[in-house]
């Protein structure tokens, strides 16, 4: 898939656990874990909102595109 999830990234800068960003988002731990692992199929409005407002991030942060994926798919 040519959309990736950066969150274990920005969990390892900011040194959370899923833990961590269960309890500040109320997000499921399976939900992040998918997100965390970049095995998610889709992902909700609410989902990123929560998630940029945690990280102080942009989604083009949080989410990002491999070109080099989208032309071959």
């Amino acid at each position: 898939m040519p959309v990736h999830c950066n969150l274990s990234t920005l969990m390892g800068k900011n040194r959370f656990s899923i833990k961590d960003v269960h309890e500040k988002t109320g997000l499921s731990r399976n939900t992040i874990s998918n997100l965390y692992y970049d095995r998610a199929t889709r992902i909700d409005f609410a989902t990123i909102g929560k998630l940029c407002a945690v990280f102080n991030c942009r989604v083009d942060e949080l989410l990002s595109v491999d070109e080099r994926e989208l032309k071959q798919a």
